[in-house]
C-alpha cells in the first residue's frame, strides 16, 4: 500500500472570501444609513432641549420681572431700554446673574438681587447645527409670528418685546421651532 502524502493548507477559498466580503458590503450599506438619521435626530433633540431650557428661563424671567423679558433694559440700571447692540449682553447677563425686580444685575445674591440665575452658565448652550453660543437680538420686532433670521453669524436670535426665542440659522425649519 502507497501512501501519498497530502499538502494541508490552512486558509480560505477565494470564492470563501469574496462571500465575506459582499456580505460585509451589504451590512454596511444598510447599517450606515441609520448612523447618519441617528445623527440627525440627536442633533434636532440637542436643538430642542436647547430651545426648552432657554424658553423656560426666559418666561420664568418674565414672570419675575413685572412682565418684561431679559434683554428689554439696561442690565446695568434696569430701566434704560436697550439697542440691537447692547440687548445681546444685558440678555445673558440677566439670565445667568442674580437680578433685582427691575432687571438689574449682580454677581452676589442679597437684598435686593433676590432672582435668578435662571441658567447655571454663563453662557447659552451652543446651537447644534451652527456650533454657535452667540445671540442676536432684535429689540424693535413686535410681531410675534416672526422668525426672520436676524444675523446669520450667531446661535440664537431673541425679539425682547414678544419674548420669542429661536435658533438662528438658515437649516430650514429650525428657526421655526
Amino acid at each position: 500500500m502507497i501512501r501519498t502524502k497530502r499538502n494541508k493548507q490552512a486558509g480560505f477559498t477565494l470564492i470563501e472570501m469574496l462571500i465575506v466580503v459582499l456580505l460585509l458590503g451589504i451590512l454596511a450599506m444598510l447599517i450606515i444609513p441609520q448612523i447618519s438619521v441617528s445623527t440627525e435626530d440627536a442633533r434636532l433633540n440637542t436643538l430642542q432641549s436647547n430651545l426648552g431650557t432657554i424658553r423656560n428661563a426666559v418666561e420664568l424671567y418674565y414672570h419675575q420681572h413685572n412682565e418684561r423679558y431679559p434683554g428689554a433694559y439696561s442690565e446695568t440700571n434696569g430701566t434704560t431700554a436697550t439697542t440691537d447692540a447692547n440687548a445681546p449682553a444685558a440678555f445673558i447677563a440677566q439670565l445667568t446673574q442674580y437680578t433685582d425686580i427691575n432687571g438689574q444685575t449682580n454677581t452676589s445674591k442679597g437684598d435686593p438681587f433676590l432672582y435668578g440665575p435662571y441658567l447655571k452658565t454663563t453662557d447659552l448652550p451652543t446651537n447644534p447645527y451652527n456650533n454657535l453660543a452667540t445671540i442676536a437680538c432684535d429689540v424693535d420686532m413686535a410681531v410675534i409670528t416672526d422668525r426672520t433670521l436676524i444675523a446669520p453669524e450667531t446661535g440664537w436670535a431673541f425679539h425682547p418685546m414678544t419674548g420669542v426665542f429661536f435658533a438662528n440659522d438658515a437649516t430650514v425649519p429650525h428657526n421655526t421651532l
